[in-house]
């Protein structure tokens, strides 16, 4: 779908809606909204700074009679390329969206715009004794509204869950304008069919989210790390399913492997041994009676043959120490491979081993340098192709390298994405995973959701 320039008529009609302040129309304005974290970039025709429901339903409704593309955006923090305007038409920002309507402890529940940042909202759920599980990485920078977008989760959904199982009903409305609500406040209801985790996920697609309730989560009194150093990332992945085994689920259970401790190795100096191979990063939380029956039996299944060091963190220097080497990892990416491709695969806990080694077998094959860490206890592994573009090998064979990853993925009985999203740069490795008939039916949900396909077009499901 192409779009001729916005007429006069059409820009006045949409000012009288939201008000000439809240409209931004000129090249400089808008090419701050053109891109997000994926560096991909394309130019917005106008961006409405949104204000509300009750302007929104007339502007989507507007844009429906003038085939105008709608893009929902949050802060950009998204790495796919979903909010990024490649058919023009109108970005909606929710960065004045942002109020906390609500937060009643008694029920568990807040209610949010969209536009209400992640850390924001955890800070006020924390004086009050909550939390809301879902903690992504950008949580300082990302919305909820964009948390529900891509159902993005964290370290916490191993325990926790992602957006889908700590959302409990929305507003929305619909690609033709209409308002609608999903779900119920109560944490049981079976009426209807669930829109509200079909929404949640759907990039921006099928409707525009407005308001969210939530379902809190009591903070736990205490909370403990642990650091196990193994020499194979096989012995780590054993630990990984043995520590899952356990009744008690960690709260965290990241993995680096031995390209990702190399890495840090080159960027800083963390007194980490040449033997050691994967390191697992553990937290437990629970109350002070639990703990310590947790942690013993954390422990106890991270000793296999190949462990070389376990350490229990008493003290929130030691919390810091032992953390230090996982964050030291994204700026040395950063500086090292400012091109690099992430992706955040998803297989089964116990197929972590041939996953790893899997990719190392690819690195070498199309001699690209492959880094991975991620969300081990939930097989979320985030995988790095480290990529120089002034390389002749690399530019060859950027392509094949990232279609045979995913290809080991599916072979795992894996899935592409666990919580970046699929957006542009997924969209067209969907059908690998995807049978036709599925992407039949979801094209058929797309179309009757936004009949005119002005939410977000072009995104997350590739053409017939």
């Amino acid at each position: 779908m192409t779009v001729e320039a916005l007429s006069q008529a059409f820009i006045d009609e949409l000012a009288s809606f939201v008000g000439e302040q809240n409209l931004l129309t000129s090249t400089a304005d808008c090419i701050a909204y053109g891109y997000d974290n994926s560096k991909l970039q394309a130019m917005p025709q106008a961006v409405i700074l949104a204000d509300g429901t009750e302007q929104l339903e007339k502007v989507v409704a507007l844009c429906y009679a003038h085939r105008i593309p709608l893009i929902a955006r949050g802060r950009g923090t998204g790495t796919t390329g979903a909010t990024v305007p490649t058919q023009g038409g109108i970005v909606l920002s929710f960065e004045r969206m942002n109020r906390i309507l609500e937060i009643d402890a008694d029920n568990r529940i807040a209610r949010v715009q969209p536009g209400v940042l992640n850390q924001t909202l955890q800070d006020e759920l924390a004086r009050q004794g909550f939390f809301w599980p879902p903690d992504p990485t950008s949580a300082a920078n990302c919305t909820i509204g964009g948390n529900l977008a891509y159902n993005s989760a964290g370290p916490r959904a191993v325990k926790y869950g992602t957006p889908r199982e700590n959302t409990l009903a929305l507003t929305a409305i619909d690609g033709s304008g209409k308002k609608f609500s999903t779900g119920v406040k109560t944490t049981k209801g079976v009426v209807g069919y669930d829109l509200t985790r079909l929404l949640i996920g759907s990039e921006g697609t099928l409707a525009i989210i407005t308001e969210a309730t939530l379902k809190l989560t009591p903070l736990a009194p205490e909370k403990r790390t642990m650091q196990a150093r193994f020499d194979s990332v096989n012995a780590a992945a054993e630990a990984v399913s043995a520590i899952m085994s356990q009744p008690e689920t960690p709260c965290a259970l990241e993995i680096m492997d031995e390209a990702a401790i190399n890495m840090v190795r080159q960027y800083s100096d963390l007194g980490l041994d040449d033997n050691i191979k994967a390191i697992l990063m553990i937290e437990v939380d629970g109350n002070t009676h639990s703990l310590p029956q947790a942690i013993e039996a954390i422990e106890c299944a991270c000793r296999n043959k190949g462990l070389v060091f376990f350490e229990i963190a008493n003290d929130q220097e030691t919390v810091q120490r032992l953390w230090k080497t996982r964050k030291a990892l994204s700026p040395a990416l950063r500086n090292i491979a400012p091109k690099k491709i992430n992706e955040d695969v998803v297989v089964p806990v116990s197929r972590i081993p041939e996953l790893i080694n899997g990719l190392q077998q690819i690195a070498s094959q199309y001699q690209i340098q492959i880094v991975n860490f991620g969300h081990a206890g939930n097989g979320n592994i985030h995988v790095n192709m480290l990529l120089d573009m002034e390389n002749p090998t690399h530019v060859k064979n950027s392509d094949a390298c990232l279609k045979a990853i995913f290809e080991l993925v599916l072979k795992l009985q894996g899935s592409l994405s666990g919580e970046h999203g699929v957006g542009l740069v997924k969209r067209d490795y969907i059908g690998m995973e995807l049978d036709q008939q599925s992407l039949k039916l979801m094209r058929l949900i797309k179309q009757q959701f936004d009949p005119g396909n002005i939410l977000n077009p072009g995104k997350t499901l590739p053409e017939p």
